[in-house]
């Protein structure tokens, strides 16, 4: 574990990184807009002056989306993170626990049986906690003594294969003119009609994300092993299973409101040690300052590289693959830690 030392510059930019990215990505589009009219309609929100047309859409179309994308690629990343250093992998993305397939597998199942945005949300986020439930379950029936890293993960390989084979089976059995489609563009990932209500959904990230902050310290313990952990008198399970809730409660929220949004969890943390090292305790909060602005720099080359809006997964893949083969070239090992 490497470890550097922090100046005190370094969080300041870290902070000022995702306000700078969001001023950024207010003020650019189809219809550009500068600093002053973003300020005065941000001003005339806040004091509930009168709003001009264009400063309403600017307030309630393109702030909502910008904002959401923050809290997105802050809770991906704040995710891939933690269970990068739980479970001593370099190559953990937050999909590891079978969160994703199984919300992917609840929004097709939702938008094959026809149901409205709030439905395919609400069985999105259901889908991906009972994935995890059931990755629990199937541990505690292999593991009669105690949890271990190493089957958690087989059993959420099982989880992913299967939720993934019944999205793929949604997908064949839906109707290739209207269904089929809707649900290949929500598995490709997209925050398009964005509204100020869809903002309410912070509320329920704010929760795991404070928790996963608080404890970051203990990941720290966690990845030197449990029979270390057991030494400093670390309650592994109490912490392990924690540390996963809040990480699956993250990964399900983001992927209910924004669809499958793919290696964001996988590079931004590895970007986040390469500029704060690897103590958690900063790892953590560096991650998700990183991937909020991270996240909403794909958001604003999705909808402005393109005159139809380009799902967020191909900009992440696109972005991701080079980069993590740049850290794979970086490594003398093959791999970073």
């Amino acid at each position: 574990m490497s470890l550097k030392k922090t100046t005190i510059w370094q969080p300041l930019i870290l902070i000022a990184l995702p306000i700078l990215v969001l001023a950024f990505s207010l003020s650019v589009g189809r219809y550009p807009v500068s600093i002053d009219a973003l300020a005065s309609a941000l001003w005339a929100q806040i004091s509930g002056g009168k709003m001009t047309t264009a400063q309403l859409a600017l307030v309630r179309v393109r702030l909502p989306r910008t904002l959401l994308a923050m809290i997105v690629g802050a809770a991906l990343s704040l995710s891939g993170a933690v269970y990068q250093g739980l479970f001593k992998n370099p190559v953990v993305s937050p999909d590891l626990l079978g969160a994703t397939s199984g919300a992917s597998l609840g929004a097709a199942l939702s938008i094959l049986l026809g149901a409205r945005a709030a439905g395919i949300q609400f069985f999105s986020f259901l889908g991906g906690i009972l994935a995890v439930l059931l990755v629990a379950l199937l541990d505690r029936l292999v593991s009669r003594r105690a949890s271990s890293v190493v089957n958690l993960i087989l059993c959420g390989m099982l989880v992913s294969s299967l939720f993934n084979a019944l999205v793929s089976f949604t997908k064949f059995v839906a109707d290739t003119e209207t269904k089929l489609p809707a649900i290949t563009f929500w598995l490709m990932g997209t925050l398009s009609g964005t509204t100020l209500k869809d903002l309410g959904v912070f509320w329920l990230f704010l929760p795991a994300c404070t928790i996963l902050l608080l404890v970051r310290w203990k990941v720290n313990i966690l990845f030197l092993g449990d029979d270390e952990a057991r030494m400093l008198g670390v309650n592994i399970t109490l912490y392990r299973w924690l540390i996963i809730a809040c990480a699956t409660l993250l990964t399900s929220l983001s992927v209910s409101v924004s669809g499958n949004i793919g290696w964001i969890g996988l590079v931004v943390p590895h970007f986040a040690r390469m500029v704060v090292g690897s103590n958690y305790g900063k790892v953590l909060p560096a991650s998700a300052l990183i991937g909020s602005a991270f996240m909403l720099l794909v958001d604003t080359a999705a909808r402005m590289l393109h005159t139809v809006e380009i799902p967020l997964s191909i900009i992440t893949a696109v972005i991701g693959a080079p980069f993590f083969f740049f850290l794979l070239l970086r490594s003398k090992k093959g791999f970073v830690s």
